[in-house]
């Protein structure tokens, strides 16, 4: 007599970050303990205007509208005028999201592609892009230009996913380069889908508030012309606010596109909770917690860059977020464990695709305290 056997789940990639453990373990013998800026969470607090926001709307017996309250809808179409050049968005064509991730992973099936179609995603890139087309049944391609696809390639692209500012690089696409892809896109019949999440943490001459240009979103008139038709942008308070523990973000564009992602959230039942959706909209409408946020980041950045140069790493891109996407001219690993040995985890750049060997990722995400600490073990002779 035999017995079936069966076998459930996704057939998905094991989590990367698991193979971290070894050198963490190595990294946290270290006498000062570890200093860990291999992921990019948040470790500064969330502003009190958004705790007490959250804390206003604690009393939601009822459920939260998918769509958003009007309140937050209406902000977040105000934050793009604001803070992002996008003039007269209709707050019906904006949707908060249960953090970006889930939509980054869900888009490819919510906007129904089909087994065959093609998403592109950047070459180094966010492993996310690469796991939402697998839970489409579609083939994920790594290209940072339309040009290098053969024609076959090309007429299957449905979505184009543009990362700017990128992580883990910090490259940052101009409105140029933005404006030819729609471009390109458009006369493909295919949707871009912008992830923003770093937008306002541009450095150098993306440093809006040190004399540079603002980052600029797929959305900005002078890339998407009169219309957001075949374009999303999407972004992600974690950042910008401190509020990575809330899941707090959302998608703006197409207003068909949007519409059918209402829908179909509904359906599904992704939903943001009312009192985030209440933190959120006081969060977009004020600017003064996020340039102090700013301003603590670019401090970390002043002092870890000279650092890590003086180890011997190259920095490369890294004009904007919360990353230094750094080379020693080695193989990856052997970098991770020269840092490890100093008690510094930093993140392999062989996570974020083939183009990403010989580099790490280096965060801007520790404390004051302990990028001081990794300032004084990077320095020559220690």
């Amino acid at each position: 007599m035999t017995s079936a056997v069966n076998t459930f789940g996704l057939s998905l990639p094991d989590y990367p970050w698991e193979a971290m453990a070894p050198y963490l373990a190595k990294a946290s013998e270290h006498p000062g303990g570890a200093v860990n800026l291999s992921i990019g969470t948040p470790v500064d607090p969330t502003p009190v205007l958004i705790r007490e926001a959250l804390k206003a709307a604690a009393d939601a017996p009822g459920y939260p509208t998918v769509h958003g309250t009007a309140g937050l809808r209406e902000a977040i179409a105000a934050w793009f005028h604001r803070r992002r050049g996008v003039a007269g968005l209709d707050p019906k064509n904006v949707m908060p999201t249960v953090g970006s991730k889930e939509l980054v992973a869900w888009l490819p099936l919510l906007l129904g592609l089909n087994p065959g179609d093609v998403v592109v995603r950047p070459k180094v890139a966010y492993p996310t892009y690469d796991i939402g087309a697998t839970l489409a049944g579609v083939t994920s391609v790594a290209t940072d230009t339309l040009d290098e696809l053969d024609a076959a390639t090309r007429a299957r692209v449905r979505l184009i996913w543009v990362n700017s500012p990128g992580n883990p690089t910090g490259s940052v696409r101009d409105v140029e380069s933005l404006k030819a892809l729609v471009s390109q896109a458009r006369e493909l019949g295919a949707v871009v889908a912008s992830d923003e999440c770093y937008a306002e943490l541009g450095w150098g001459s993306w440093d809006a508030q040190r004399g540079g240009e603002p980052v600029p979103s797929v959305l900005d008139p002078r890339v998407a012309g009169g219309s957001h038709d075949g374009l999303l942008a999407v972004y992600s308070l974690s950042k910008q606010s401190n509020v990575a523990g809330y899941r707090a973000a959302f998608v703006a564009g197409d207003p068909a596109i949007m519409a059918n992602l209402v829908n179909s959230r509904k359906h599904a039942g992704m939903i943001v909770p009312y009192p985030v959706q209440e933190a959120m909209r006081v969060a977009l409408g004020d600017d003064s917690h996020v340039q102090a946020q700013k301003d603590l980041y670019r401090g970390r950045r002043e002092r870890l860059v000279p650092a890590l140069q003086q180890f011997g790493l190259e920095i490369k891109y890294s004009d904007a977020g919360l990353y230094l996407w750094s080379t020693a001219g080695e193989d990856t690993w052997d970098t991770v464990g020269r840092l490890a040995d100093l008690g510094i985890v930093v993140g392999p750049g062989v996570f974020y695709g083939d183009a990403g060997t010989g580099f790490v990722r280096v965060a801007l995400t520790g404390t004051d305290e302990r990028i001081d600490a990794a300032v004084a073990r990077l320095a020559p002779g220690r």
